[in-house]
């Protein structure tokens, strides 16, 4: 018999991991819904059930992400997503951007070198004069972020 501490700390192992499912109640299954050993909240249970019950053939995928509380899209995603990886296919990947993948050296080198002729240039000042150069269109503050970043490395491994 689970306490609340447990589910506590397993809740916040899932947190950790990228596993808590962030809507528990929509899953509708019936495996979920009676018994203390399938968790709705975990994301990777939730989703191999799913994948497991379309592949055995107890299910079409429409009716798998309904019963999974998925769309069909997602249903088919996971289910390509673990024909092809497995059950870490299942994980969920990291959400967002992995890095300013615009704000290439070339750029940081021509902002130092107009801020060394010109004095301490906003980003706002910048922006206009690195899409001329570059073709590159960016956010005042993505170029801010990047520049603090920069100099703060600077700091940390020395001129």
């Amino acid at each position: 018999m689970s306490t609340d501490r447990d589910h506590s700390e397993k809740r916040d192992r899932l947190k950790k991991t990228r596993t808590l499912n962030r809507s528990p109640e929509k899953v509708r299954d019936p495996m979920f819904t009676t018994g203390d050993f399938f968790d709705p909240e975990d994301l990777l249970q939730v989703r191999y059930e799913m994948v497991r019950l379309v592949r055995l053939g107890g299910a079409t995928l429409a009716q798998a992400a309904e019963r999974f509380g998925v769309s069909r899209p997602t249903c088919f995603r996971m289910a390509k997503a673990f024909r092809e990886g497995g059950l870490m296919g299942l994980i969920p990947a990291r959400r967002g951007p992995r890095g300013p993948h615009k704000i290439t050296p070339e750029i940081l080198r021509f902002v130092r070198i107009c801020r060394e002729r010109h004095g301490r240039i906003g980003a706002k000042r910048l922006v206009p004069l690195i899409e001329a150069e570059f073709g590159v269109r960016l956010h005042p503050r993505g170029l801010e972020k990047a520049l603090a970043r920069a100099e703060k490395k600077t700091l940390e491994t020395g001129p």
